[in-house]
């Protein structure tokens, strides 16, 4: 086992884009962790989406070598943490796992919201922070205010921050430094009864899952059997071993040390990211503290564009919630789509993300539904029940009150987009708290803000009021009771449930109008009239009617009696009439990315 104090557990937080993964590669080529000729960009990031992307989507970890000095070398662990608001969760188990962090801050863009929200977290679980100025090397890069922008959120001097281009390498070794000689070393009782937290896990055909683990007390070492103390599940490891990157058996591990145990467990659910590895003989009376089950926050309905590809989307959904515990998954049946399931997310990039890899790995043709949040619902009976899906919720002479969640939403931007940003929010029915000002020309503000309203483009909204400038954080506060009501969708008389909407009820008649407006420009033109209606409850709140194609059955006449002429026309209109009792009218993608683009205005 290796010596605690030679030991250095560390993890890179930052905004999206701001150099995380090229920093990551230079520690790993400066330390010669991987060979030259076997290199490659974002070398952590293993799925094409996250190099194509730009963010980490799946956490990471890397054992390194550095000598200070041509003294003993010092193991580093490197814990690459997911870079988006959706995953702050695994994001705060990794740091966790952590005694220090490198805070990177673009030169040209200065502190970002996903900066400051991540630094909160780092500063929650104590962890010492180092802090990087990158991208030096841009022609638009302003270090030195970048620096004593930092420099003043942290409260230390200029020169404790260090300046670097990892695009270009400039004063890597600099880091390296600094990471030996400012993050403290492990602390942890070796002759403890073993505790190792899980910070993240992956499903591996052969091995079962494999948890990714930092010890805490005690050692991890030959066949004794292990317990999750939070499932209560036993096990005997298969492997145990580190990453360098690739993973590589060890005999045991000891305090401080990061790596993995194969665990031969078949469900990704039975080791939770968060929970406390310990051994079943010996086991720890007290769990690693900070562990919660994760919860999805946005739902939405998946359905295969062609009925029979059914069997192969619910194989697909099942491999991949194999290597994703936060996704959650339930078959359901809509009229208008077929069978299809719908679908639990930790967010709107997290949906995005899913819907991408199914049509990319698994080769599918997809429709979603709108996305939907979590709503309490008290019924005159006294009783509550959680819906997740408009077309769920019972008749409104059921319902006594409906409550929604409520989001903490923090806006990092320059000033002079204070007015802009507060009117969009305040047409989100947002409610506005604080507002600071870290450094000159720039603006934090805080507010409150449903999040059935952050879902629908609120962030493109953001990004185009701000001409991209602005970013953005959000956290859950609470449930608030609401005026909020079902808009159903009709068409051709006939409701579609998977176009249904829970919306505030005086939202309610400019969106049904919107909605009708846009849908009228995708539903295909059928032989009849087709009527798309907005309606809460029995009430049309709005109307729009895409025309009939019209046959010339006058053609073939060319000439003689009108009466002639005139049954033609009769015929034509009683075919109509029955074409219409009887047709069907197909719904294209469209019209659900229609119901996706409410958030924008509708000045059409």
């Amino acid at each position: 086992m290796i010596d605690s104090k030679r030991i250095r557990n560390f993890c890179i937080i930052a905004h999206i884009d701001h150099g995380k993964s090229t920093l990551a590669d230079r520690l790993l080529e400066a330390t010669a962790t991987i060979e030259g000729r076997r290199m490659v960009a974002q070398a952590l990031d293993s799925m094409d989406l996250e190099r194509e992307r730009g963010v980490t989507i799946k956490a990471s970890a890397v054992r390194m070598r550095h000598s200070i000095d041509g003294g003993e070398p010092y193991v580093l662990h490197l814990i690459d943490t997911p870079g988006h608001v959706d995953f702050a969760y695994e994001v705060s188990r990794a740091l966790a796992a952590c005694e220090g962090a490198l805070l990177i801050v673009d030169a040209t863009q200065g502190i970002e919201a996903q900066t400051l929200a991540n630094l909160y977290l780092a500063l929650d679980n104590n962890l010492e922070i180092i802090p990087v100025v990158n991208k030096i090397d841009l022609p638009a890069a302003d270090p030195e205010a970048v620096s004593a922008q930092v420099a003043a959120l942290l409260g230390c001097s200029v020169e404790d921050v260090l300046c670097v281009s990892a695009k270009e390498g400039t004063n890597i070794g600099a880091v390296l430094e600094a990471i030996v000689r400012r993050i403290p070393p492990p602390s942890g009782d070796p002759d403890a009864p073993l505790r190792a937290l899980v910070f993240d896990s992956h499903y591996d055909t052969y091995k079962g899952v494999i948890a990714y683990v930092r010890v805490v007390d005690g050692a991890i070492g030959g066949r004794q059997q292990l317990k999750m103390l939070a499932t209560g599940l036993q096990h005997e490891p298969i492997e145990i071993g580190t990453f360098a990157p690739d993973m590589r058996p060890v005999q045991s591990l000891g305090v401080g040390e990061v790596g993995y145990v194969a665990t031969g467990l078949k469900s990704l659910r039975d080791v939770q990211v968060g929970d406390t590895l310990t051994t079943a003989l010996n086991p720890a009376t007290e769990a690693l503290p900070g562990y919660s089950a994760a919860k999805p926050m946005v739902f939405a309905g998946l359905y295969p564009t062609e009925t029979e590809d059914y069997e192969a989307l619910r194989d697909a959904l099942d491999k991949l919630r194999l290597n994703d515990a936060a996704l959650v998954i339930e078959p359901e049946s809509s009229v208008a789509l077929g069978p299809g399931f719908r679908c639990g997310y930790l967010g709107l990039f997290h949906m995005e993300i899913v819907q991408e890899r199914l049509e990319r790995e698994y080769d599918l043709d997809l429709l979603q539904t709108a996305p939907s949040v979590i709503y309490r619902v008290l019924l005159n009976s006294g009783d509550i029940i959680e819906v997740d899906n408009p077309a769920a919720l019972p008749e409104a002479t059921q319902i006594d009150e409906i409550e929604e969640p409520w989001m903490r939403l923090t806006i990092w931007a320059p000033s002079t987009y204070i007015g802009p940003i507060i009117d969009l929010v305040t047409e989100r029915r947002g409610l506005f708290d604080a507002m600071e000002y870290p450094s000159e020309g720039r603006v934090m503000m805080h507010f409150q803000i449903p999040l059935g309203e952050l879902i629908t483009e609120f962030y493109d909204q953001l990004k185009s009021r701000t001409r991209g400038y602005a970013s953005m954080d959000y956290q859950f506060d609470v449930y608030r009771t609401g005026d909020l009501v079902k808009l159903d969708v009709l068409l051709n008389e006939k409701a579609v449930d998977a176009l249904s909407l829970i919306i505030h009820r005086d939202k309610a008649y400019g969106i049904g109008e919107a909605l009708t407006r846009r849908l009228k420009d995708v539903i295909p033109r059928q032989m009849f009239k087709v009527p798309i209606q907005a309606a809460i409850g029995t009430r049309i709140i709005a109307r729009q009617t895409v025309q009939a194609l019209r046959k010339d059955v006058l053609a073939k006449c060319y000439g003689g009696d009108i009466t002639r002429k005139r049954k033609l026309l009769e015929k034509q209109k009683a075919g109509k009439k029955r074409m219409k009792r009887l047709g069907n009218v197909d719904i294209p993608q469209d019209a659900f990315l229609a119901v996706l683009k409410l958030g924008q205005q509708d000045n059409s």
